[in-house]
């Protein structure tokens, strides 16, 4: 089963963000030096921070890099393929999982006074839901980039632990995917990748 014109107009978002957010976006490699503004990041996170995660614990926490100095403490835990496209990009998402996530949850689920208690004695299990939940919001964010006219460059070649070390020194955070964004420069993208067909995914019982 191919994307046909027909199948666009079965969903309600109108064929330009369709193809916006899904079907002629790719992940950028090369980005002009146009700015990212505050009020671009801004928007993102105000649009992204609607989508679900489980019981609205919305572990994922973000640093965005600009300065030069903060890409130079990066640069160094990036693999080779992509520490030259990282020092070009106006800005750099550092994407992580907040393993302390349930102290927040008396403000984000407060209608269950016990929610915190579920969590707070067994951070094994509050990691693997953290980085499960910072996975699905990770997906959101990639996606609003795209909503705010932004591309996106998501990346997981890196020395993750390096990385999570230099810019959440805490040891409460593990940093998940790093996402270079900016406007895209000519050339920017790789050919496009062949996509498993329906049938080939989906399975109706």
């Amino acid at each position: 089963m191919t994307t046909s014109f027909e199948t666009a107009r079965d969903l309600v978002l109108d064929e330009q963000a369709q193809n916006l957010l899904f079907r002629e976006a790719r992940s950028a490699n090369a980005f002009t030096e146009t700015p990212v503004t505050d009020e671009q990041i801004a928007a993102i996170f105000d649009l992204v921070k609607w989508a679900p995660t489980s019981m609205n614990i919305q572990p994922l926490r973000v640093k965005v890099l600009r300065s030069e100095e903060a890409k130079a403490r990066l640069l160094p835990h990036m693999s080779d393929g992509n520490r030259d496209k990282t020092a070009a990009a106006p800005a750099v998402a550092l994407l992580a999982a907040d393993i302390d996530f349930h102290d927040e949850l008396p403000k984000v689920f407060p209608h269950f006074p016990g929610a915190r208690d579920l969590f707070a004695d067994d951070e094994g299990s509050r990691a693997e839901t953290a980085e499960l939940n910072a996975g699905l919001q990770i997906g959101y964010a990639i996606i609003g980039i795209r909503a705010a006219g932004l591309a996106a460059g998501p990346m997981t070649g890196f020395d993750a632990d390096a990385v999570t070390k230099e810019f959440f020194p805490d040891g409460r955070h593990r940093v998940m995917v790093a996402i270079n964004i900016g406007e895209p420069a000519e050339n920017a993208w790789m050919g496009r990748l062949p996509r498993l067909e329906y049938d080939e995914v989906v399975e109706t019982l």
